[in-house]
């Protein structure tokens, strides 16, 4: 019998370095898809200057510093506002017809990152005249990343781009109404904010904590694989109000989920989804 080849040293250390960060600091990345998890370790091991992944694992160990840095590499921070505008016109023209039913509204953005798509909520929001009706849960599980969102601050260099978004999304207003700028930065208006709760939560560890009537997570899952998917998914269906509504990045999709069966598509090409009855 021909015995089965030794796994790689390299796969074993990753493995036990997942393992520390989990059981040291309760941040679980054991399940996020490999071929991404290993280039995202291997990009920290070598611009944190560690020999291997051992003796990052005994750092990171030893060491509370270490995690807030890892944390940057092992999520995925590059966003903007109103990405994939079709997204947002969608939920504007043929999402809110729906929610303008309720008496008061709860979204989720799970994922949050830096802000920038709870910002482009907040303001549409605000444009269809729902903001101050409306409650927004912004999640995500990097400490870092919640600040930054909290803050509101990005380069002025990017606003460019966000403006086209906006206006592609179909905004009715002007973005500079949103922001101030100085220092080449652009600060949005803390009135955004108002009604947002942001919170540090784990699509991989934690529980459902709100009913809402809508729930956007996306460019997060595909970092995830099959049944690390199907538990988020499975807490999205669990945190939707009856007939509420999931929204979910291009590249996902709920065809191949365990849960698939309790939605239904609603906006085909712009993946957002409704929760069936019962």
């Amino acid at each position: 019998m021909t015995p089965s080849p030794a796994e790689p040293v390299e796969d074993i250390e990753i493995n036990l370095l997942l393992e520390a960060l989990y059981r040291r600091y309760h941040y679980d990345f054991r399940h996020y898809a490999r071929a991404s998890i290993k280039r995202r370790l291997r990009q920290a091991r070598e611009q944190l200057g560690f020999a291997d992944f051992s003796a990052m694992q005994q750092a990171l160990l030893h060491s509370d510093t270490l995690v807030t840095r890892l944390l940057d590499y092992l999520t995925v921070q590059v966003s903007e506002m109103f990405r994939d505008p079709g997204y947002f016109r969608a939920f504007r023209e043929k999402v809110l017809p729906h929610l303008r039913t309720y008496p008061s509204l709860k979204l989720w953005i799970a994922g949050c990152s830096h802000g920038e798509e709870l910002y482009s909520f907040a303001i549409l929001l605000h444009e269809e005249g729902l903001l101050a009706r409306t409650v927004i849960y912004a999640t995500d599980i990097n400490p870092a990343a919640l600040e930054a969102a909290r803050s509101g601050v990005y380069a002025l260099d990017r606003i460019a781009a966000f403006t086209q978004n906006h206006q592609r999304a179909g905004g009715k207003s002007s973005l500079s109404d949103y922001y101030t700028t100085a220092y080449g930065r652009a600060v949005f208006d803390k009135k955004l904010r108002a009604q947002v709760v942001f919170s540090d939560h784990s699509l991989v560890t934690d529980a459902v904590f709100a009913e809402c009537q809508f729930v956007s997570c996306r460019n997060v899952m595909i970092y995830f694989d099959r049944a690390l998917q199907d538990r988020a998914i499975g807490l999205f269906r669990d945190s939707l109000s009856r007939r509420g509504f999931l929204g979910l990045g291009s590249k996902e999709t709920l065809r191949f989920s365990a849960h698939a069966d309790a939605f239904s598509e609603f906006v085909r090409e712009e993946k957002i989804y409704q929760r069936r009855d019962g």
